[in-house]
């Protein structure tokens, strides 16, 4: 990499799971408006289902996801009561032949929930949406919460897909965050999920965080990949304590800084690399034979709020507070205020609180930049066909990106336009010159490597 490259990767950029990104939504897209626009979902296109359990028995320090920590079970089983009320009501709004793709159960800590209300839940919405029959069910799992009971509802409820979230093994790491799990419950939780159901386990990983170095990941990137996983997330630690006060808890002067997180990143690529797993878009990585890695050798990879995914469904509705719906014709986002939620849900309203229409810039813009994630380039003329002049204008603004001399991150060939290998690791950054929301605001991020 050339040292303008290197510079980058303190870079504050989205992470690009939408586009627009969410900090652009707003309060004129309201539950009415949802309601519009969840009613006209045409019948012969499947979708996909996210449910967010907003809890958790602990508080993991490095965690941004939208979470609460509770010792009680009622405030959990008060949430779930109007979680089921949210999904009879989506139900109701679509036509009874849309069928359920995908369902990922996530949060928090999905299995959090007692054995018999997981079951239920899934009760729930098998009864207000269509399942396909082979519809995929994925389970973020915490092993700290599992046992023999939970193992079986997940095996009653169809799980066919488990994330298990790992972070780091070294214990001096592990206190950093406040995220305590021995290699030896991994592996038992990572063998018990495939005995019940699990075709595919997702083992999520973490560099970049307090005390972590290339000897320590070099560790824990072999005690993971002796599990077998079929997937690997390789992500880097979010800091971002401005919006998730509970990140103070974590020691920045044991933070990496850019070249340190970009040196931990390499590294740890090299190793799953070398053992056989293929690179999905810039932090995931496959067995050859795996889903994913077939869709991203076809052209068929996408990204959502998960990450990278070969599910192809263009809606993905969300349940919960906090969750994203993205339909054909913008984005809608639940409240995120438990509270707020649950009032609303219970009395049989929508809890969108904001969203975003598409505009016809927005959609070729959204398409350039899930192209750059997953495939490092796009078709000039494949924009162009597709957008027409919106996306003629985009090309026109690839060229001079492209024409920037030794340290641009993007080259033409021919009529393509690709990502530098060596820029690869930094695409993120690369596609926030192709957002038009992003200098609108005083928004903040995540650093780029």
């Amino acid at each position: 990499m050339t040292k303008d490259i290197i510079a980058r990767a303190g870079e504050q950029v989205p992470r690009y799971t939408s586009y627009p990104t969410a900090p652009h939504f707003h309060a004129g897209i309201d539950a009415t408006t949802a309601a519009q626009w969840v009613a006209a979902l045409p019948a012969d296109e499947p979708v996909s289902l996210y449910v967010h359990i907003p809890y958790c028995d602990r508080l993991c320090w490095f965690c941004a996801c939208n979470t609460k920590q509770t010792l009680r079970y009622g405030p959990v089983q008060t949430y779930l009561r109007a979680l089921h009320q949210e999904i009879a009501t989506v139900g109701h709004l679509l036509r009874p032949d849309v069928a359920v793709k995908a369902l990922h159960l996530g949060g928090g800590s999905p299995t959090m929930l007692r054995p018999d209300d997981l079951v239920a839940l899934a009760g729930r919405l098998r009864a207000a949406f269509h399942f396909e029959p082979d519809a995929e069910i994925s389970v973020e799992i915490d092993p700290n919460d599992m046992d023999d009971a939970r193992f079986e509802a997940l095996a009653r409820i169809g799980m066919s897909r488990a994330s298990i979230g790992v972070q780091d093994f070294d214990p001096k790491v592990q206190k950093a965050i406040n995220r305590e799990q021995s290699f030896a419950l991994t592996k038992s939780v990572v063998d018990k999920a495939r005995r019940h159901g699990a075709r595919s386990v997702n083992l999520d990983l973490l560099y970049g965080l307090p005390h972590q170095t290339l000897e320590s990941l070099t560790a824990t990137i072999g005690q993971a990949l002796s599990l077998g996983p079929d997937r690997v997330a390789l992500f880097g630690y979010a800091h971002v304590p401005w919006f998730k006060k509970h990140q103070t808890m974590i020691d920045e002067a044991a933070l990496p800084d850019g070249a340190g997180r970009l040196a931990q990143f390499q590294k740890a690529r090299a190793l799953i690399e070398a053992a056989g797993y293929q690179a999905i878009g810039f932090d995931h990585f496959a067995l050859p034979g795996d889903p994913l890695a077939v869709a991203a050798r076809e052209g068929r990879l996408h990204r959502n709020f998960q990450g990278y995914t070969e599910d192809d469904c263009a809606t993905l509705i969300g349940l919960g507070p906090s969750s994203i719906s993205r339909v054909p014709q913008g984005y809608l986002q639940n409240t995120p205020a438990t509270a707020q939620y649950e009032r609303l849900a219970a009395a049989g309203e929508l809890a969108t609180c904001r969203g975003i229409a598409f505009s016809p810039d927005d959609r070729a813009r959204s398409w350039v930049i899930e192209r750059l994630m997953c495939d490092f380039g796009f078709s000039a003329r494949q924009a162009e066909e597709l957008f027409g002049a919106h996306g003629h204008a985009i090309v026109v603004e690839a060229g001079r990106i492209a024409g920037e001399g030794a340290d641009a991150m993007l080259e033409r060939r021919d009529g393509d336009f690709v990502v530098r290998p060596e820029a690869r690791p930094l695409v993120r950054t690369l596609a926030a010159r192709f957002d038009r929301y992003l200098d609108i605001g005083a928004k903040r991020h995540s650093a780029a490597i």
